[in-house]
């Protein structure tokens, strides 16, 4: 606890950022011997003027350093510092890493295969749910670790199916990591730490404010292999991720969608920027394990058996929600037909009722 008080202290000097702070570390491996080191040795360093230093040696800022480890120390959190070996080492090679970070959960760095970025909107369609659902849960079914930052919609879906898979996933927070944000995702988060890990760059406390997403979406790029967006509108936060992943030298993957949905401007654009179109899990798993044979027989079930009735009402069914009435004038059949034959295919697992009457295809 001693060595993480002086990170915790240098992070906090005004005009040391993280570019600066890997400078430092690079030159003088640990925070106290900065804070012992003369200034004619300091300004050697890239980047360290002569007021960087004068802040550095007229830090005063312990007392808040303290209270931060005990807080740390009280939500059974811990540090992961550039030095230590359990530090993502895929993060550790980007421009600006975080100096350290702030974690929860089960976390070993030598476990965390292949992690893939999945990240989408917030207010995502069915057929956005489906389809991620779906991916992650292959993904982490073939080894891959989820990483996603936590959010509602498409980035509660990866985790849970991550989780679902039996597989390890990763939540990066635009907060700090005992704040959850959003509180209904307050079950999620005590799941992940039993199956995953819990990551953030900011402090104990810090509120989930807007300005702290950017951040955190090149964090989320930055630990990945590669990043894959399911809906996304053109000015979303899943396109700076996208962007970061790019920045960053990563894999770019997209899944599309309906022309006539605003969710699919996102994916559609980075398509035509040369991200990879995905289609089905293959399609990322290709990329990743190019040499291997993938494990897929458990990941694709059997559709149920279905009469010929039940197979017409299933085919005009979508993962967009569609209301009893559209299927009733696309059958031409009465409507107690077509309700008694929805719930044939509710029992058998392939359909599922939505609020006012519209259903889904499962």
């Amino acid at each position: 606890m001693e060595d993480d008080r002086y990170w915790l202290a240098l992070n906090r000097v005004p005009g040391v950022g993280n570019i600066l702070f890997k400078r430092l570390i690079e030159a003088y491996k640990q925070p106290e011997v900065i804070f012992e080191t003369s200034e004619k040795a300091l300004v050697q360093v890239e980047g360290v003027s002569e007021r960087i230093v004068n802040a550095i040696h007229s830090f005063q800022g312990f007392d808040g350093v303290d209270q931060e480890l005990d807080r740390i120390e009280k939500y059974h959190g811990k540090l992961l510092t550039l030095n230590d070996a359990e530090y993502p080492r895929r993060l550790f090679e980007i421009d600006d890493p975080p100096p350290f970070l702030y974690a929860k959960g089960n976390w070993e760095e030598e476990n965390s295969s292949n992690p893939i970025a999945v990240v989408g909107a917030r207010r995502t369609t069915a057929y956005g749910r489906k389809i991620a659902e779906q991916l992650c849960f292959q993904l982490a079914e073939n080894g891959i670790t989820i990483v996603s930052g936590f959010a509602r919609g498409v980035d509660g879906v990866a985790h849970r199916a991550a989780l679902k898979a039996g597989g390890q996933t990763i939540a990066v927070l635009g907060c700090g990591i005992d704040v959850i944000y959003p509180p209904e995702h307050k079950k999620l988060y005590h799941d992940i730490m039993e199956q995953g890990v819990i990551f953030s760059e900011f402090p104990m406390g810090t509120p989930p404010i807007a300005h702290n997403f950017p951040k955190r979406n090149r964090m989320i790029s930055g630990l990945s292999l590669g990043c894959l967006v399911v809906e996304a509108g053109l000015k979303s936060g899943s396109l700076i991720t996208a962007r970061c992943a790019m920045e960053q030298g990563r894999e770019v993957f997209a899944v599309p969608g309906s022309v006539y949905s605003e969710l699919s401007a996102g994916p559609h654009q980075l398509i035509a920027s040369g991200a990879k179109l995905v289609k089905n899990v293959e399609d990322i798993l290709e990329e990743i394990y190019p040499q291997q044979t993938l494990n897929l027989a458990q990941a694709k079930p059997a559709l149920p058996t279905l009469e010929a009735e039940e197979a017409l009402v299933f085919q005009s069914l979508s993962f967009d929600p569609k209301h009893i009435d559209l299927l009733i004038q696309e059958s031409q059949k009465p409507a107690a037909a077509i309700s008694g034959l929805l719930l044939t295919l509710e029992l058998k697992g392939v359909a599922r009722q939505m609020s006012g009457q519209y259903y889904v295809k499962v």
